[in-house]
């Protein structure tokens, strides 16, 4: 006569050994994607409110500062034309005009670094022809971009200048080249120059900086620089559904 064995199945211990661990790192890697989006929450909001205290600072300095430099500048330049008989008095306002030009300069470039007028007036593509037709060397730019959400624009135009100081000021760049233009979901900005290389985004404040606002609207940074083979930053900004 046959006998049933009538005792519940019970489960391996391997097995619930395995799922314990599965449970316990699946509900690690939530607990480390919700710390990161946290993290990323936290520094759009930091990034959002220095930027609209950039843009406060910046229009004051364009409508205030600027605007009576520029009256000024031309007042001296009338006032010379009548004094050319005056040959002291001559010398002096063109001083006092050098000197003039060389504050406009320098309040200019500080304004570059707070939230630029003319992104919000004409465009990514403007702003950026603004940016760099002061500079001391030959420059490419090529956006084909229109439209764009403005902390992905305000992001493209910081890295374009950030990437911009570091040719002129460090890297010795005879040349520079900007491209920008959607790719795949997301706004493609590379910046090329041929200096001496080297950069390290992990070393100086400029590209860490850049590296949080990126990283805040869920993007990537990559910084390729070999000593003497010059620098290629490029930096993917996602894109909503509609642009």
């Amino acid at each position: 006569m046959a006998v049933l064995d009538a005792r519940p199945m019970e489960a391996d211990d391997d097995d619930v050994a395995a799922m314990r661990i599965f449970a316990s790192r699946a509900a690690a890697e939530l607990e480390r994607r919700h710390q990161a989006a946290a993290l990323r929450h936290s520094r759009a909001r930091v990034i959002e409110a220095a930027d609209s205290e950039r843009r406060r600072v910046g229009r004051d300095l364009h409508d205030g500062a600027q605007q009576r430099l520029m009256a000024v500048g031309n007042l001296l330049k009338i006032a010379q034309r009548k004094l050319h008989d005056e040959h002291d008095a001559a010398d002096v306002l063109r001083l006092a005009h050098a000197e003039l030009g060389e504050a406009h300069a320098e309040l200019r470039d500080l304004a570059r670094g707070l939230h630029p007028v003319a992104l919000s007036e004409r465009g990514l593509r403007s702003a950026l022809e603004s940016l760099t037709v002061g500079c001391a060397m030959p420059v490419t730019l090529d956006v084909t971009a229109d439209e764009l959400p403005e902390q992905v624009e305000l992001a493209a135009y910081f890295i374009v200048s950030e990437a911009l100081t570091n040719a002129s000021k460090y890297a010795g760049a005879s040349l520079l080249e900007i491209r920008i233009a959607p790719e795949a979901g997301a706004l493609r900005v590379e910046i090329a120059d041929d200096g001496c290389g080297g950069a390290d985004a992990a070393a100086g404040t400029g590209l860490r900086g850049l590296a949080d606002r990126i990283d805040a609207l869920g993007g990537r940074l990559d910084v390729d620089s070999p000593p003497e083979c010059g620098t290629r930053v490029t930096a993917y900004l996602p894109l909503p559904a509609s642009c």
